[in-house]
């Protein structure tokens, strides 16, 4: 009689996805090699929302993608549910796959009496039942000692600045911050390219959301195409402000690159009225055709989450996707 029970049951990667950016999770599956797993998802007439999914993943190695898009609650309650339904049906490790961080900009407190929500939405996930985090740019790198367990931050900027490099004569870039809290995403931009660094001085009233005042620029950016950069276009307001800026101190052309395009309200008049060249972002958030113009250029970012959650299930190094630099 054998002393020990063996299980000859190989480890198993499945993928899940929501219905935020459906078009994501299945081009993550393509370049994994892989199909989605069959889920059934639904709402209710009342809002409840309801999934299931049509395979077993006991003992599977989870991932459950979904981007926090518009409506944003909805969003983030469908993945939360799917994680509760992925640790019910006993999946072994459980990674969430949040390509742009919902409440992310929500990191600290600016006054009194106000939440942390980016720390609340960590342990809503923990709560759920998520083992490891994986995400695409965070507002502020903070956010990864939110959670209680891996987190995995991915990296745009060498996609980004790659495809900026090809368009572009790398001789006459200027990287520009368009606020101080940029500033660190801007010299990681400089490195990469070797181009010199602007800042863009601002202030904005915390009483009144999306209104900004742009005050003073640092760095030489006369006769110069100019490359703004920032995680993010929400309104477009910050971005739109910075180029006129630009411009006004003799400026050649514009750039504006950004990871996550939430292209809110006003963003695409303001950006496809403005002086900017091109904008450059990628599909962390789903793009619809109204949202879309002709300055727009999307890149894919399904390639790079796909080496990652490769990384993670042979369990190498995500670290080693981008040679160390983060």
């Amino acid at each position: 009689m054998n002393a020990v029970i063996s299980n000859p049951s190989e480890r198993r990667l499945v993928l899940a996805g929501g219905r935020a950016h459906p078009e994501l999770a299945e081009a993550v599956a393509k370049n994994l090699g892989i199909d989605l797993l069959p889920t059934t998802a639904y709402t209710f007439a009342n809002g409840e929302l309801y999934v299931r999914f049509g395979e077993s993943v006991r003992g599977a190695d989870a991932f459950v993608l979904q981007s926090h898009a518009a409506p944003i609650n909805e969003a983030i309650m469908e993945q939360l549910i799917m994680v509760d339904a992925m640790k019910r049906a006993s999946a072994k490790r459980i990674t969430v796959i949040i390509p742009s961080y919902g409440y992310a900009r929500q990191d600290k407190k600016h006054k009194g009496r106000e939440p942390i929500s980016a720390r609340l939405m960590a342990d809503l996930f923990k709560t759920a039942g998520a083992d490891r985090v994986m995400s695409v740019d965070l507002h502020t790198a903070q956010i990864q000692g939110f959670f209680d367990g891996p987190v995995d931050h991915l990296w745009a900027m060498p996609m980004l600045a790659d495809y900026v490099k090809s368009r572009t004569s790398p001789g006459n870039l200027t990287i520009v911050s368009p606020d101080a809290g940029r500033v660190r995403l801007a010299d990681q931009w400089s490195d990469h390219l070797g181009a010199p660094l602007a800042i863009i001085h601002k202030r904005r009233d915390p009483s009144v959301p999306n209104q900004v005042k742009v005050h003073e620029l640092v760095g030489e950016v006369q006769g110069r195409t100019c490359v703004l950069v920032d995680d993010m276009i929400d309104t477009g307001g910050t971005i739109v402000q910075a180029a006129e800026a630009l411009f006004e101190n003799g400026a050649k052309d514009v750039i504006v690159a950004s990871t996550h395009g939430l292209l809110s309200g006003p963003a695409v008049d303001r950006l496809s009225k403005s002086g900017v060249s091109e904008v450059v972002i990628t599909d962390t958030l789903p793009i619809s055709e109204e949202k879309q113009f002709d300055k727009l250029t999307i890149l894919s970012i399904a390639p790079l989450i796909a080496r990652a959650v490769r990384e993670v299930f042979d369990d190498g190094s995500v670290t080693s996707l981008f040679d160390g630099a983060v």
